[in-house]
């Protein structure tokens, strides 16, 4: 078993939101967001995978495929569709989230940020 304190060592960029892999192998991978207050991530989507989203801290502004905005807190879970086009926006605080998503063939295995630990 694996685990992780997923508010704990934090890292956010001044210019950019920061897409922190915690684990990522040929079955999958899971990836920690941060932004800062009003950072984003513009339209882009996952050809390969469906994107799951567990909101940890903070509130943004989410869209899908439809292109609507709805605002989203803790505790929510967000699910893309394989492919589906998706954006995020941080509002007044800091955003953290995690995101899961299938493997993808070729994946480097072993690529992992360092949070996930043996225990």
């Amino acid at each position: 078993m694996r685990s992780t304190n997923l508010l704990e060592n934090l890292t956010f960029h001044d210019d950019h939101p920061f897409a922190q892999p915690l684990y990522v192998d040929e079955d999958g991978r899971v990836i920690r967001f941060m932004l800062r207050p009003g950072q984003s991530i513009t339209d882009h989507n996952v050809p390969s995978s469906p994107f799951y989203v567990v909101i940890l801290k903070g509130h943004g502004v989410f869209a899908g495929a439809d292109g609507v905005e709805h605002t989203f807190g803790p505790n929510t879970v967000l699910l893309f569709d394989k492919g589906e086009t998706h954006a995020v926006r941080a509002l007044d605080e800091e955003l953290i989230f995690i995101g899961f998503l299938h493997g993808v063939e070729g994946t480097r295995p072993g690529k992992v940020g360092g949070a996930l630990a043996h225990s």
